[in-house]
């Protein structure tokens, strides 16, 4: 076992990214997102607060908080609604310089969100059709120049899903993507948050298109044992494809996860894959590990499962992507890279966990703290 207190994320291990304008560029779509502010349902509701909700959003303001120059592009209406997204954006430091803006009266993605209880289960409610950000095409950016020092572009399976969820016969969003691949240097590796929604498209509708995507262009895939189960029928260990999807999964070994990892870099062929496992309790009361894996065998995972006390949920895996590409970057695609992408991922997911609305309002010197207590309780792995 490595000395994970090495990993130390408050020291100056960023002086190569000095003056850089973005090591780290990703797309997709924001939401403004509805959450009832006087407790009611949203039927009822009568007070909302407004906040803003993204995959690659969020990413971005996370790893740019923790010193990482990020850039984060999308298609956004020029009305208040836009222009609060870009704004945050830039509150957070993250380069907006390539966001395209479409016309005033284009929608922009919503979320109605009804935060849950237990027993009663958070719901949310999309409308994404037709949203501006669906609608960013190619030769709309000049990728050239966005990803001109870019050492990770990434983007999410939920960005190529907005073409099937608006019934559109072109998916703009992907032929975006593949415009950005053929611009980009040589240096910049791709990756891709699987992230399946079953609201914006069917299983079958999602293999068509990303499994090409996966298997051709992505370096570094992230995902979780129940999209693989549901969308490719990939076992467990002991447990069945069906068996997962089910939410019928026990304990798992260290065995079990890295036979799994190893299916899913055979299946794609990606140079790197990393796994996010949440075991809810209650809505209140979630435990959480990570685990990663390389083409060339080395795999790390979570040295303990850890509990959260949830306040909101949305944002942790993306927060969780940003640490981990956080490691990456600072520690290098090698094994040390790994091992700390999976510390900084899973303490920066965990503390924003407890914070309400999507956005992780956190830093580095608390991300330290928490792996530093982490190591120093000796906590172990629990059985689920």
């Amino acid at each position: 076992m490595k000395n994970i207190l090495r990993y130390n994320i408050t020291k100056d291990d960023l002086s190569e990214f000095e003056g850089k304008r973005a090591a780290f560029v990703t797309f997709g779509e924001v939401m403004v997102r509805d959450t009832p502010a006087d407790m009611e349902r949203p039927e009822r509701s009568r007070l909302v607060h407004v906040s803003m909700a993204g995959s690659e959003y969020t990413l971005a303001i996370g790893l740019n908080r923790l010193g990482i120059p990020s850039s984060y592009i999308t298609r956004i209406p020029d009305n208040p609604y836009g222009r609060a997204v870009r704004n945050i954006a830039r509150e957070n430091g993250v380069n907006t310089d390539n966001i395209v803006w479409a016309s005033k009266t284009e929608p922009i993605g919503r979320l109605i969100y009804e935060v849950g209880r237990t027993p009663r289960r958070t719901r949310g409610i999309y409308q994404r059709m037709y949203s501006a950000a669906s609608r960013l095409d190619a030769r709309m950016v000049d990728w050239q120049s966005a990803l001109q020092e870019a050492k990770i572009f990434h983007t999410s399976g939920i960005t190529f899903g907005l073409a099937a969820h608006s019934g559109y016969h072109h998916n703009y969003n992907l032929e975006a993507f593949k415009e950005a691949l053929d611009n980009k240097p040589e240096h910049c590796l791709v990756g891709l948050d699987f992230n399946y929604r079953s609201t914006l498209w069917s299983p079958e509708k999602a293999r068509e298109i990303i499994t090409p995507i996966a298997t051709e262009y992505i370096d570094v895939l992230i995902t979780t044992i129940e999209d693989m189960a549901l969308l490719y029928d990939l076992d467990c260990g002991p447990y069945s494809a069906k068996q997962v999807v089910n939410g019928n999964m026990g304990p798992v070994e260290d065995v079990d996860i890295q036979a799994f990892a190893e299916q899913v870099i055979r299946k794609f062929k990606t140079k790197i894959v990393a796994i996010t496992i949440r075991y809810p309790s209650s809505f209140e009361k979630h435990r959480w590990e990570s685990a990663a894996l390389d083409a060339d065998g080395f795999f790390f995972r979570s040295p303990a499962i850890k509990p959260i006390t949830l306040q909101d949920r949305l944002g942790g895996g993306d927060t969780w992507n940003a640490g981990f590409y956080y490691g990456l970057l600072t520690e290098g695609f090698s094994e040390d890279g790994l091992v700390k992408g999976v510390l900084v991922g899973d303490a920066a997911s965990r503390l924003k966990q407890t914070m309400m609305f999507d956005l992780p309002i956190i830093d580095k010197v608390e991300i330290q703290e928490l792996m530093r207590a982490d190591v120093l309780g000796r906590g172990k792995r629990e059985s689920r």
